[in-house]
């Protein structure tokens, strides 16, 4: 998965793999500069992006790649807290695990596990537009 990020949002904003297992992704983001709005706290699009990154990577760890993709149909978030440094931590689980669309539940905690944000993300699984037909 590791080379998957490259040159992706995932890369920009340094965000990290922790965990990958089929019920249960955890991945990390720093917050700074590249993920502060104006007022020089956490951005909510940062928030989101780290929430649908998760719940699309828990969507393709339990898909065959090579036939189908999985991507982002729907996603809602409440910023609960906000954070102007350190690290937040983005956990997905799931909710439904269809052959068509998968749901996930991401919340994202802080160093002391305070919420920062609880996101709701449905995935579409498509036809992989790169396989062979």
């Amino acid at each position: 998965m590791n080379g998957k990020r490259e040159n992706t949002a995932m890369q920009t904003l340094d965000i990290e793999y922790m965990e990958l297992a089929p019920d249960r992704v955890v991945m990390t983001m720093p917050v700074g500069p590249k993920t502060h709005q104006p007022a020089g706290i956490l951005h909510g699009g940062a928030s989101v992006l780290l929430a649908e990154t998760a719940a699309s990577i828990a969507s393709f760890i339990n898909i065959d790649s090579k036939k189908y993709a999985a991507v982002g149909l729907e996603i809602n978030a409440n910023h609960i807290k906000s954070k102007s440094g350190g690290i937040v931590t983005a956990v997905a689980t799931p909710l439904h695990k269809g052959r068509k669309t998968m749901v996930w539940d991401v919340k994202i905690t802080d160093e002391l596990n305070k919420l920062i944000c609880v996101s709701r993300c449905t995935v579409a699984i498509i036809d992989n537009p790169d396989a062979k037909r």
